[in-house]
């Protein structure tokens, strides 16, 4: 039998369901993942997700005394209910969460926003374990984060503080999914850097971009943007610098607002490294005078895509989700 309790926890995206078996230590004993198929209905998914950890407990020999699970969109922890998933089918509006899972696994299931998850995973086991006030930047398809102050994650109602992608940067930018224009989502998330890989595609202003994608604009990515910047393709790099500039007033609002000591940079499009993370440290410096920023720390994280897995394992050993809980303490 393990030294510590096992747990299980379950990453659940519009396109992929990521689950584990791990413990407290951040061991993941084992991992696997499949198709989320939301166009079969929620009942569908959660019936495949159960399998899902019923299998992996029957190959590691081990039963999960709890699972927790990252979800992505608006949900109420304390209900264990989802209120509204913008990204799957029929959008999961009142879906039974925990109690369905619960009914079928046989131990405590707990649920939070995906992001919120993530962000515990980086306060547990990622640069945030001996940091008392962090913000977390998940930079992907959308852009969402998590606020720790006090060694607490905060909450709020519905689980919902922490939606740092929709501060508006540019009153009159771009609209955003959410309704508001100019958003920090509408200009910096994954989308947002492909939109102009490909007008520099088209416009001619790209050649290496356009080999690295073997002439097919499909192929237009943020790796291969931040590939072509590398190699010399000045647009690209350029309008890297733009987006990630942009990024760096996010940043410079959060820490103007918090002074926290860290802010962590994850998700997918993280992945560019030092080429987002330096106009973002630059701008910082540029625009937070209230008072000096050399002792806040601007990193990449340090448990990567990782980090929502990790925080759904962290997630299933609360024992407090209970109504009116606006913070996690681990």
């Amino acid at each position: 039998m393990p030294a510590n309790q096992i747990l299980a926890g379950i990453d659940l995206g519009g396109t992929t369901i990521t689950a584990g078996l791990g413990d407290l230590t951040g061991n993941i004993l084992l991992q696997r993942s499949i198709l989320t198929l939301s166009e079969n209905g929620p009942e569908d998914v959660l019936s495949r997700m159960a399998s899902l950890v019923k299998n992996l407990a029957d190959e590691v020999g081990y039963k999960p005394t709890a699972l927790g699970i990252g979800i992505p969109g608006l949900v109420d922890p304390a209900l264990g209910k989802t209120l509204f998933l913008p990204n799957m089918h029929t959008q999961w509006r009142g879906v039974c969460v925990r109690e369905i899972l619960e009914n079928s696994l046989g131990y405590s299931v707990r649920i939070l926003n995906d992001v919120r998850t993530a962000t515990l995973g980086e306060m547990k086991f990622g640069l945030g374990k001996n940091v008392s006030n962090m913000v977390f930047f998940s930079l992907g398809t959308g852009i969402g984060g998590g606020i720790v102050i006090g060694g607490k994650l905060l909450l709020g109602p519905l689980g919902s503080a922490g939606e740092i992608g929709h501060q508006t940067i540019l009153p009159n930018g771009p609209y955003c999914g959410c309704g508001n224009q100019g958003c920090l989502e509408a200009l910096c998330s994954g989308p947002a850097i492909i939109a102009e890989g490909v007008r520099l595609f088209k416009s001619g202003q790209a050649p290496k971009l356009v080999r690295i994608c073997a002439n097919d604009i499909r192929n237009v990515s943020p790796e291969t943007m931040a590939q072509a910047a590398k190699e010399g393709d000045e647009a690209v790099s350029a309008g890297i610098y733009h987006i990630a500039s942009l990024l760096g007033i996010g940043v410079a609002n959060m820490i103007s607002s918090l002074h926290p000591e860290l802010v962590v940079l994850g998700g997918g499009v993280s992945k560019m490294g030092d080429l987002l993370l330096a106009p973002v440290r630059s701008v910082v410096k540029q625009r937070v005078r209230m008072f000096p920023v050399d002792d806040v720390r601007i990193e990449l994280s340090s448990v990567g895509e990782g980090a929502g897995l990790l925080g759904a394992i962290a997630l299933a050993d609360f024992k407090n989700l209970g109504a009116g809980t606006d913070e996690l303490h681990l």
